[in-house]
């Protein structure tokens, strides 16, 4: 397979990227490490998607969004390269999900508490603990709920970088955050933040 050649630059073109596109590297790091899960492969994903992003920045559109650019050739890059390096991603049955609200399995075993119960468990819980919760979630929800509520894209941005319709971006976006409620009501569970079984 032939390499693809860097596109032939302008000096003008050359410092706008350098200018707008180095500044968004420690979020597409983030981004890589939240979909890799492995501070290497992330590295790897990063250098790729800007090397990708360079060799056709002369196609990027001036005044549109290049976060959202960048997410999406990184993505894209994912999808083709590191995915295939990890096993089948695990999939998650909806009846697992359907029902779950956070609020009201807080609310139900311990009503006295004054603050909202989603603060109280977030409250009680470090950034590990969070981080460890979203890279539990399989994987197409956990890029809903890094793109959404850690990268701030819009629906259309996201439907735009996960290359799908806006209505499966916002079905795996709803279901993502219930498995992440889920995910951090154990959590909150087994340290004795809150007590009592999850209702089913």
């Amino acid at each position: 397979m032939a390499e693809v050649q860097p596109a032939d630059l302008s000096t003008e073109e050359r410092a706008r990227f350098q200018a707008e596109a180095l500044p968004l590297l420690d979020s597409l790091y983030g981004g890589a490490l939240r979909m890799t899960r492995n501070p290497q492969d992330a590295e790897d994903l990063v250098q790729e998607t800007m090397l990708r992003a360079y060799r056709s920045f002369d196609r990027f559109e001036a005044g549109t969004n290049l976060k959202a650019w960048l997410f999406r050739i990184m993505t894209n890059a994912y999808i083709n390269t590191y995915r295939k390096k990890q096993r089948e991603p695990r999939k998650v049955s909806s009846d697992e999900l359907e029902d779950f609200d956070l609020y009201q399995e807080l609310k139900t075993h311990d009503p006295q508490w004054e603050m909202t119960p989603e603060n109280m468990v977030l409250n009680s819980l470090v950034d590990s603990d969070i981080i460890e919760a979203i890279d539990d979630l399989p994987e197409q929800f956990r890029l809903a709920v890094v793109l959404s509520d850690i990268e701030g894209f819009s629906y259309a941005e996201m439907a735009e970088i996960m290359d799908v319709p806006l209505g499966t971006v916002m079905s795996r976006l709803h279901r993502g955050r219930k498995a992440l409620q889920k995910r951090l009501w154990e959590i909150a569970r087994d340290r004795g933040i809150v007590r009592g079984e999850r209702k089913e």
